[in-house]
């Protein structure tokens, strides 16, 4: 992607929807950490049918604990490798209590640290919870940062800081929110939905044939 087309494409995602949220259901930064940390290879619709039974009655890492793996298991077990995500989320709220006083840290590292909890899980709560520009590379972010040409890279780090480097500042904050999105409903994986793409003429993989319909109506 040229970088000129760079500020009009993200300003023609914000004009569609100024003020992007994660469609995860949370009430306070441990319930969105723990919806995130099990929303791996799991769809936001379907963790947040597992949660809402989760998080009334248990929504502090303190309840967390108590509850126990199986519990939670028990509450979670829709999801995919619900066993091993319920360890996680346990072993997390207790190291959550024991050294953070029951509190999710404003710190990469520590985020990081915690069982289950990966860069893209950190970045989401460093950007949703502490409005840092953070960018989280999921599938969706990955798959539209290479193929309309804004942040090519063989790997999520590589996308990551592609997009760190070229969205424009006024734009970073918002920026993961409008490509998970564009990519969750517009340029999706098997069939991109190109004929509804609005920032089309800007993007690298945009098909001949509609370019030419959009010269043409201009």
């Amino acid at each position: 992607m040229k970088t000129s087309s760079i500020e009009p494409f993200f300003a023609t995602l914000k004009v569609a929807n100024p003020h992007p949220v994660t469609e995860l259901e949370y009430t306070n930064a441990f319930e969105l950490l723990a919806a995130v940390l099990l929303s791996a290879q799991a769809t936001d619709a379907g963790v947040n049918k597992a949660t809402r039974k989760l998080f009334a009655v248990a929504n502090t890492p303190a309840k967390m604990v108590a509850l126990g793996v199986e519990g939670v298991s028990e509450h979670i077990k829709t999801i995919g490798l619900f066993r091993n995500k319920a360890k996680n989320l346990v072993e997390t709220s207790r190291i959550l209590v024991e050294q953070h006083g029951g509190q999710v840290p404003h710190d990469r590292e520590a985020l990081e640290a915690l069982p289950g909890v990966g860069r893209k899980t950190a970045n989401v709560v460093l950007n949703v919870v502490f409005g840092e520009p953070t960018m989280a590379v999921d599938t969706h972010i990955f798959r539209v940062s290479n193929r309309t040409g804004l942040a090519p890279g063989k790997n999520p780090l590589e996308v990551e800081m592609g997009l760190l480097r070229r969205v424009p500042p006024e734009y970073l904050h918002h920026a993961h929110h409008w490509l998970i999105l564009h990519g969750r409903y517009v340029c999706q994986a098997r069939r991109p939905l190109c004929e509804q793409c609005q920032v089309l003429r800007y993007c690298d993989s945009a098909p001949p044939e509609l370019l030419k319909k959009l010269t043409a109506a201009a």
